[in-house]
């Protein structure tokens, strides 16, 4: 079963604004004329204009002039992702959360207990719109990939159940853009030669997928024929822990880019001690206009989960790979190289160092009161606005 909160953002800022209802709402800004960004968000009456998730905030103004420009409020939206998870939690031990508002359930083995899937779905969607006051859009099948198509057909408040064996006929008559991960270059290239449909891409031998894309041409070719064979996973530990914030205005002060770099990485090593991890490698990314995007890492002598040595190693990538002459449009700090376990100790320091207790008091702090009520440094935090890996880790 793959779930999905119609419009949620949209739909958490309607549900808290009774005034908002029946008006087209678009969660992205704060309405300020030329402010940067994308479209967090659109509720159902802003699409008509043709507003849609990830468009530019200054094209969805010009669209749907008349529409109410929300910001980001993350808390809430992880508040009400919470309420939903905790009713998802009765209907399946195994589910795999993809962001706040989206999820795979494993059904397997619990027709017995819950009753057909297309009746514990309808009973699913209409708890969370009674408990939650949100629309949820519900696809069933043998599948994820097959059950994620099927969730996207009717939206919203839609349910879509595919039986055992008539996934390839559900996918045949969609156009391309709707199998997951046909993306456009790979739409643009099969169309090229004819295709476009997921049945006519399904009905190319495998040969000739290989020579179009590669190793990644026959796994094309099983999606298009419903076959994917991938389970339900809760998410394991992080590969990588990354912060990054889009400026507002392009930022020419090397000196605030170089501080909301330092403060990301707080946030960074946050994440990092509470997944008792540590990192051997530390990753800068730089945006200059228009749309120039670097990425520098530099490798530690030993893993570390310390905010003091973190920081360390990113000031020297900010020293030697920061241009002060170009103006910077976003900054990001990451790790990567993960290990479990804390920091490895060097000949002259120990875990139980005054800087490690440090680190570990202001984490207490920040969960107890708020992950923005105190800093390392002078400049505050970068306000977040994304989704977090620690945000799904929460769900669960």
């Amino acid at each position: 079963m793959h779930v999905d909160l119609d419009a949620f953002y949209a739909s958490v800022e309607q549900l808290r604004r009774p005034e908002l209802r029946g008006k087209p709402v678009i969660v992205g800004g704060a309405g300020v004329d030329g402010e940067r960004g994308v479209v967090a968000a659109a509720s159902y009456e802003a699409r008509p204009f043709g507003v849609r998730s990830a468009m530019p905030l200054s094209r969805a103004r010009r669209l749907c002039p008349s529409a109410v420009f929300v910001p980001c409020d993350f808390p809430a939206y992880r508040e009400a992702s919470k309420s939903v998870f905790a009713i998802l939690d009765r209907y399946s031990p195994v589910i795999e959360p993809i962001a706040l508002d989206e999820a795979y359930l494993d059904l397997t083995g619990e027709e017995a207990l819950l009753g057909p899937p297309d009746t514990v779905a309808l009973r699913l969607r209409d708890e969370v719109k009674a408990r939650c006051g949100l629309d949820l859009s519900i696809g069933v099948a043998s599948c994820k990939l097959v059950a994620k198509v099927a969730s996207e057909l009717r939206k919203p408040r839609g349910l879509v159940v595919v039986r055992a064996g008539a996934e390839a006929p559900f996918l045949a008559p969609l156009p391309l853009a709707k199998l997951p991960g046909c993306g456009p270059a790979s739409v643009l290239r099969l169309e090229r030669i004819g295709v476009r449909t997921v049945g006519e891409l399904a009905a190319l031998p495998d040969p000739l997928l290989g020579e179009l894309f590669g190793q990644y041409g026959r796994l094309l070719g099983a999606h298009a024929r419903g076959i994917d064979p991938s389970p339900v996973l809760p998410p394991g530990d992080p590969k990588s822990i990354s912060r990054e914030v889009t400026f507002d205005r392009d930022v020419s002060d090397p000196t605030r880019v170089r501080e909301a770099a330092l403060a990301l990485l707080q946030d960074v090593g946050q994440s990092l001690r509470s997944h008792r991890l540590s990192a051997r490698t530390i990753v800068l990314k730089i945006r200059y206009q228009p749309f120039d995007t670097q990425s520098r890492q530099a490798t530690l002598p030993y893993p570390t989960d310390r905010d003091d040595q973190l920081a360390a190693a990113l000031r020297q990538l900010l020293e030697t790979q920061l241009d002060p002459s170009r103006p910077v449009r976003l900054i990001g700090a990451g790790v990567s190289n993960l290990e479990q376990g804390a920091t490895q100790l060097n000949l002259l320091e120990s875990r139980s160092s005054r800087l490690a207790m440090l680190d570990e008091q202001l984490d207490e702090l920040r969960g107890r009161y708020g992950d923005h009520v105190i800093a390392r440094g002078a400049a505050p935090r970068p306000h977040q606005k994304d989704v977090r890996r620690d945000d799904l880790d929460a769900l669960r």
